[in-house]
């Protein structure tokens, strides 16, 4: 049974909605080569796969998508805390955060 208020917003909506953040993610994370800005947008997308969770769980009256948003943010806070770390070490070394400096961690 679907609660009143989930009715109110059709499905297609949140798809609509969840396709466009993610595909903003995805070019953000293409075309920017600031580490901080690939870092947001990385999270643009984790959100937008979060809502479409909450979305069909709510939809579905399935708590199990619920479950996997709580699983996606804490993978999502690790990350974050991880890669500002190597950031940090990054802008310390070479005073920018741009990722086209980073070809010198080639081979």
């Amino acid at each position: 049974m679907v609660p009143e208020v989930i009715k109110l917003v059709p499905l297609h909506y949140y798809i609509f909605f969840a396709v466009a953040l993610f595909i903003i993610g995805v070019i953000g994370v293409l075309i920017r080569r600031n580490a901080l800005i690939i870092f947001m947008c990385v999270e643009i997308m984790l959100n937008a796969v979060n809502m479409l969770f909450v979305a069909f769980s709510a939809y579905r009256s399935d708590p199990a998508g619920q479950v996997f948003v709580f699983f996606i943010m804490a993978v999502a806070a690790a990350e974050v805390a991880v890669g500002l770390a190597i950031v940090v070490m990054i802008y310390r070394n070479l005073r920018s955060v741009d990722t086209s400096l980073l070809s010198n961690l080639k081979w």
